[in-house]
């Protein structure tokens, strides 16, 4: 089957049909002060890579436009008086969508030269100017170009220093071997609920990303000792921004295959004298079209749907408004089997298993600015999630019992405000803070084999705040050296409890093209809302609510980078950190190995008490050759211990050490005839298997089901991982239309990586259980 596939998409990649001319383009966009996005009037905007070149100036608004752009790779150069040169290559312009690009500009640090300071092309570096060390930008054509990104942000973060994919099955991703639950999504400047199909409550991942590429820009993706204004968040964050749609004309995306069929739409509308613009993207899939394709993901049927949108309306003095959202449905169903012989081959076919999980937020920004000096920020939005599962096992006599039954639904509204003051070239802030309203309702039961009932775990209804602050000042005390400094508050009412965080970095830059920084910065997170209301039942039938009055997990971060641009657009980048958590949640009624650091997903029945530890350390190289004639290169390698202390005193390994992980990415793109563009990505993917408890086989055989040796926490380690994803793409321009067929080979080699072990209760025996095999993803998108 997977021949046939292959030799089709084959065949549909040679039969694209050829034309000689060549197409244009409308590129635009708009110039900004970097601090605070005051429109740059008067600047000049240059497209180098056309003979002759050609050029236009920003109007009062900061626009630029430049009509008849030949499609392919172009480069731009945009010069302001007072400010570094901007210089930004491989911007790509297609025939069937105008191409618009905002550019920030940095204010020089010596306005009295007269000559001009050229920035470079600095990808490497974030878009959140504050953020020194640990961060990055990445790109939307990032998420569609790395090879197995297929358009998810956290799948295409898995190619950067320090992040590792723990399961193939799931997005999400441990940082510097912290949990997944350590990272923080935000949108538009606000936090957001995790923003995943198939996501489990108390988890940061899901099987597919709800997001959608056709909405987002240039975001931010930071890995340690983040800047002030981020806050209940351990190990890493998304910063997500959006973009805003076309004001001038309707352009429309259709994408069909394997994993659903898209529709997005844009374009202007009118709002008295102004022009507006909306974005709107739909996505519809049933995963049961891999299953006819041969690939194996089992009997249960999963389908999801998302919705995402940004309509962008521009007031006039008032400023500019924006009112952005996505919402995703996502469900999985699977029929137990009544025939004890099926049961002999996989005991999951005695299992009725219902789960679904919805997500969505929607939220109304403000941006005005109130002098050339000065610029507000205020969003409000609301947010929601409901996670529910359900399984049923059928016993001996084809009876069903209930094993587990959860509901979980938390909503939330989010106030925000942030103020951006730049005094002058030398002195940045910015500060403000936002309030979120939350309220739950959880239910929890589970099947006790040891007392034969269906037990409450969890059962509550109610809300809570959380409150937190933050403001940050940057310092340029010379050319060469840069000071930031700043506080986060984080109040949760719920139970008052509190953190005030410093955070401070230093940068000194010993040319354009070297640097070394020195960042701290600490950090606290609330615990997944409902382990605060876990049950413990007494012998008696009574319970207790132990954990009400949890504190903060918090965690010091160290980091020391060392940033190297070399010709040929090269960049090196090795980064040393130390990381120490303390107060960590740890089993309170008996001294054991349990910690929350070892977890991915779920509300635990446990009594907690914050007398854990916790500490992550290592070091860190990336070699990067950004986009050059069409060949891009990142090799990131990361060496690394994560250990953590539970109440019995004894340091273990954590759940995610795997002691290294290695990825190399890279591609090359071919100027195939006229307007085409034949792409070949790779991503190899090495590191050591996740830590386990080892499976106690006689106290196995005796119980009828895995039991593991607790007082050997995380000692045994999995087989080593191997991953090899390759991808090709063509595109091909016609007139006002561009066309991408893109073939993904998700594990090529169809390697069976192990995932984890069990206890074979038909065998006796303790076997692995492995992650998915050769996954082809197919799809072809029109743009026009």
């Amino acid at each position: 089957m997977h021949k046939n596939i292959f030799f089709s998409a084959f065949l549909l990649f040679l039969t694209v049909a050829a034309n000689a001319q060549t197409y244009t383009q409308t590129l635009k966009g708009t110039v900004l002060d970097k601090a605070v996005k005051t429109p740059l009037i008067g600047a000049t905007v240059a497209l180098l890579s056309t003979d002759p070149q050609r050029g236009a100036v920003t109007d009062l608004d900061g626009r630029f436009r430049l009509t008849d752009v030949p499609v392919g790779k172009q480069t731009l150069r945009v010069t302001y008086l007072g400010y570094k040169e901007f210089l930004t290559a491989n911007v790509t312009v297609n025939s069937g969508k105008e191409t618009e690009l905002v550019i920030e500009m940095e204010e020089d640090f010596m306005q009295s030269k007269e000559v001009v300071i050229t920035a470079g092309i600095e990808k490497q570096k974030p878009l959140n100017e504050l953020s020194t060390v640990s961060a990055r930008t990445f790109s939307v054509e990032e998420t569609q170009r790395f090879a197995a990104a297929v358009n998810d942000p956290a799948r295409m973060a898995s190619s950067f220093a320090g992040v590792a994919m723990p399961a193939d099955g799931n997005n999400y991703i441990s940082i510097r071997g912290n949990s997944p639950n350590g990272l923080l999504w935000r949108m538009e400047g606000v936090d957001i609920p995790n923003p995943n199909h198939f996501s489990s409550v108390g988890t940061s991942g899901g099987g597919i990303s709800i997001l959608s590429a056709q909405l987002l820009t240039n975001s931010d993706f930071m890995t340690g000792a983040f800047a002030a204004e981020y806050g209940n968040a351990l190990s890493g964050v998304f910063d997500l921004k959006l973009r805003k749609g076309n004001s001038e004309r309707r352009e429309f995306t259709l994408q069909a295959g394997v994993l659903g069929l898209d529709a997005a739409t844009e374009g202007p509308f009118r709002v008295g004298k102004q022009t507006g613009s909306y974005l709107i993207n739909y996505r519809y899939s049933t995963l049961s079209v891999l299953s006819k394709m041969g690939v194996n993901i089992g009997d249960a049927v999963t389908n999801f749907q998302d919705l995402s949108f940004n309509v962008w309306l521009p007031a006039g003095k008032a400023g500019v408004f924006t009112l952005f959202g996505m919402g995703g449905l996502s469900d999985q169903t699977q029929r137990g089997k009544a025939d004890s012989l099926l049961w002999e081959e996989d005991d999951f076919k005695r299992y009725d298993y219902d789960f679904v999980a919805n997500t969505g937020v929607a939220g109304l920004t403000h941006s005005l600015i109130l002098n050339d000096k000065t610029y507000l920020k205020t969003v409000v939005a609301a947010s929601g999630t409901r996670n529910g599962e359900r399984t049923d096992k059928l016993l001996d006599d084809y009876s069903m019992r209930r094993q587990f039954d959860n509901e979980h639904i938390q909503t939330k509204i989010t106030a925000s405000s942030t103020l951006s003051h730049k005094f002058n070239a030398r002195h940045f802030l910015r500060a403000g803070g936002y309030v979120n309203f939350l309220n739950f309702n959880f239910s929890q039961h589970e099947f006790i084999e040891e007392n034969n009932r269906l037990e409450e775990q969890i059962k509550t209804s109610g809300s809570g705040t959380t409150l937190n602050t933050f403001a940050q000042w940057q310092f340029r005390a010379t050319e060469r050296l840069t000071l930031n400094a700043g506080l986060h508050g984080l109040f949760f009412l719920l139970n008052n409890t509190a953190s005030v965080e410093p955070r401070a970095s230093v940068k000194y830059a010993f040319s354009d093209a070297q640097s070394l920084s020195l960042g701290y910065g600490l950090h606290s997170q609330i615990q997944p809302l409902g382990v605060y209301f876990t049950k413990i039942t007494g012998d008696d039938g009574s319970f207790t609510t132990p954990n009400r009055d949890l504190g903060l997990t918090k965690a010091h971060h160290f980091v020391l980078s060392f940033d190297q641009s070399l010709p040929g657009n090269w960049h090196i980048k090795p980064e040393i950190y130390y990381q120490s958590l303390t107060n960590v949640p740890v089993n309170g009624a008996v001294p054991d190995a349990f910690s929350m650091l070892n977890l991915t997903q779920g509300f635990v029945n446990e009594s907690l008490v914050n007398d854990g530890l916790g500490r992550n350390y290592g070091l860190e190289l990336t070699v990067e050759k950004f986009l050059t004639r069409g060949f891009y290169f990142l090799l990131a390698s990361s060496l690394f211990q994560s250990e953590y202390r539970g109440s019995n005193g004894v340091w273990h390994n954590t759940h995610f050490n795997s002691n290294y992980v290695n990825t190399l990415t890279a591609g090359k793109e071919w100027e195939w005839k006229k307007n085409r563009t034949f792409g070949v990505n790779l991503k190899l993917t090495t590191l050591g298997g996740l830590r386990e408890t080892p499976i106690d086989l006689d106290a196995s055989r005796e119980k009828g089901e895995t039991v593991r040796d607790d007082s050997r926490a995380f000692e045994e380690r999995m087989p080593a991982y191997f991953r090899l994803d390759t991808g090709v793409r063509l595109k091909r321009n016609y007139r006002a239309l561009t066309t991408t067929l893109s073939l993904d080979l998700q594990n090529t080699t169809n390697r069976q990586n192990v995932f984890g072990r069990y206890y074979n209760e038909k065998k006796g025996t303790i076997e692995y259980y492995y992650q998915t095999p050769l996954i082809p993803v197919l799809s072809y998108k029109l743009e026009f």
